[in-house]
């Protein structure tokens, strides 16, 4: 029997990954407990140890990768007086995209006391992905946040860097109810050119972002008493009541040491997987 997609109209689009993870945290005598958790599709949510005071959940994706047309979902909501880390258990790979970008779409809610780390490992970007994401954050005047992403352009230990495609990342944070921060990064067509520009990423292969709230500028200056130490570019500002480091480097690993300098100077405590 002859086996041919075309003969089925709308097959590959139907043949997409969802998933979705979404859930709670409180804290019961000063110990972060998990509340309701929903999860559906190709998404997981694992706690995978018990810890003195606060949680760890790492997120894996059963896909295997994200391609064009799926659409991922994560919702996640600290109560009062939590401590929350959240990471992945691999970088998470965008594959190209002939049709629909990819969709992620990620929202953290934190209140008064809660303190919320997101600290994924790497998103890969595959020559012609395209990808749009998506940050909703919503904070408490008394919570605090440590945010970091880093996104690569191609797998560069393996000779490969994205040349065309798209990636578009929205980010919105708003604390006691007010926007403090909006911020949207639009990269498409010939990317590969693009980031060969001197004031985009003078050919560098690997960029990052790391929010910190509050922020002020005395962690300012003691993240950049450490800048003899970077292997990329590192540039930091405070304002609004937190502060945020960018970061450009020429491959992954370099990007990734500095972020880690960075976020020692933080008194952050990393995940295990970002150790190994």
């Amino acid at each position: 029997m002859r086996s041919d997609v075309s003969v089925v109209p709308g097959l590959f689009e139907a043949n997409r990954a969802r998933g979705a993870v979404r859930f709670d945290v409180h804290a019961r005598d000063r110990v972060t407990r998990r509340g309701t958790l929903h999860e559906s599709g190709s998404l997981r949510v694992r706690f995978p140890s018990p810890e003195d005071e606060g949680l760890s959940g790492v997120f894996v994706n059963t896909a295997g990768g994200v391609a064009g047309g799926d659409c991922f979902d994560i919702d996640i909501a600290a109560g009062g007086g939590t401590r929350l880390t959240l990471t992945t258990a691999a970088a998470e790979k965008i594959y190209r995209a002939p049709g629909e970008a990819a969709k992620l779409n990620i929202a953290l809610r934190a209140a008064a006391g809660a303190h919320l780390a997101w600290l994924p490992q790497e998103t890969i970007l595959f020559d012609r992905a395209r990808v749009h994401r998506r940050f909703d954050i919503a904070l408490d005047e008394a919570a605090s946040l440590l945010l970091c992403e880093i996104v690569v352009f191609g797998r560069t230990a393996m000779g490969e860097r994205m040349q065309q495609g798209e990636f578009v990342d929205r980010w919105r944070l708003r604390r006691g109810g007010r926007l403090v921060f909006a911020e949207t990064v639009r990269l498409d067509g010939d990317i590969g050119a693009k980031l060969a520009r001197s004031a985009v990423a003078n050919s560098g292969a690997a960029i990052g972002t790391a929010l910190i709230v509050p922020g002020d500028e005395t962690l300012v200056e003691r993240i950049r008493e450490a800048s003899e130490s970077f292997g990329g570019e590192v540039g930091i500002s405070a304002w609004n009541g937190f502060a945020m480091a960018r970061f450009c480097a020429q491959d992954a690993a370099r990007l990734r040491a500095d972020m880690m300098a960075v976020l020692a100077r933080t008194g952050a405590v990393l995940p295990r997987l970002w150790l190994n």
